[in-house]
């Protein structure tokens, strides 16, 4: 029997609700991927996976914050003896762990086209979604000798039928649902609807979603669902709002996002009493030249002091952090 459809937003009555002790807790997740070109069509070879040993790096400076990184990994990157070398150690300890993503032009079986359609995996056939996830599941879990707890669809492309698939592999959280943002335009979900207050997936409480961020902020936060979406076609119009500060969009993530602005969007969220604030970035982000983020030495320092300010901040304002496996055993189940 079909599971929920995780791109239709909840209904009432289907919030997490966590633990007294739980309080507020905030989760650092990293897009663990190949890398390839931003401004190309997708295509299935001429990826590397050259930036996987940088993980090293930020899982250490994660540590010195008592900082749990969720790495959601996709297969490339699962495949490579490199990640196990880069941050197996940290697994085996308890001070990070491994998530799913699921990239499925780079993911096999290679059943399908390679095109913007394809690469939601939740637009694919049922079976062939399944069989991709299960392959890469299944990797993770021989390469690190854990069951990952956390899937991330790449491009956030959730299907009707994803959360069976998530269910039947023992997989707790997903986290592939972008708040406040619409993908329907290229053929994927639209978020604009959904909550950031974690969910449960199912009646049966056994998936639970974890949205990632995104604030609006300004005097008309209340209506940017309402405006935002018309914006589209004026992209200037949304930079002449944020600039006097009347609507701002502002997701956790130090890609394209000042510190300024994330702490910002951090307050409000801590002001509503978000209980998980779902910081995201993409870990070919972590040596210049592989994203549009980083382009220089100078823009990865200021990615590291972007996180350096923004952990300062939260540790400031009590909010600490959390893993994956600490969601799971702190929601409430009464």
């Amino acid at each position: 029997m079909p599971g929920p459809n995780l791109r239709i937003a909840p209904p009432a009555g289907a919030q997490a609700s966590f633990r007294e002790d739980f309080g507020q807790r905030f989760i650092v997740t990293v897009d663990t991927e190949e890398e390839f070109d931003w401004g190309a069509p997708l295509r299935r070879e001429g990826h590397t996976v050259l930036t996987v040993p940088a993980l090293r790096k930020f899982q250490e400076f994660c540590e010195g914050f008592d900082v749990v990184p969720s790495y959601l990994l996709d297969y490339p990157v699962a495949a490579s003896p490199l990640t196990v070398e880069a941050i197996g150690k940290a697994v085996r300890a308890g001070k990070a762990e491994v998530g799913v993503q699921l990239h499925p032009w780079v993911n096999p079986p290679f059943d399908e086209e390679v095109n913007a359609h394809n690469s939601f995996a939740g637009n694919l056939p049922y079976e062939l979604e399944r069989s991709k996830l299960s392959r890469l599941h299944a990797r993770i879990c021989e390469a690190f000798g854990t069951a990952p707890l956390t899937y991330r669809a790449g491009r956030y492309g959730l299907g009707a039928r994803t959360a069976s698939i998530l269910e039947e592999l023992g997989i707790a959280i997903d986290t592939s649902v972008r708040a406040r943002f619409d993908y329907s335009a290229e053929g994927g979900p639209n978020y604009r609807e959904h909550p950031l207050h974690p969910y449960w997936a199912d009646a049966r409480r056994q998936l639970l979603e974890v949205p990632l961020t995104t604030l609006y902020w300004g005097p008309l936060r209340q209506l940017g669902n309402v405006i935002y979406p018309q914006l589209w076609r004026t992209p200037r119009l949304r930079g002449v709002l944020a600039r006097a500060g009347l609507l701002e969009r502002i997701p956790l993530t130090p890609e394209g996002i000042t510190a300024e602005e994330a702490l910002r969007g951090v307050d409000i969220a801590i002001d509503d009493g978000l209980p998980v604030l779902v910081f995201s970035f993409h870990s070919p982000s972590l040596v210049p030249g592989h994203t549009p983020y980083v382009r220089s030495e100078d823009d990865l320092d200021a990615l590291y002091g972007w996180w350096r300010t923004l952990f300062t901040h939260l540790a400031r304002r009590g909010i600490r952090p959390v893993s994956a496996a600490q969601i799971v055993s702190g929601v409430s189940l009464d």
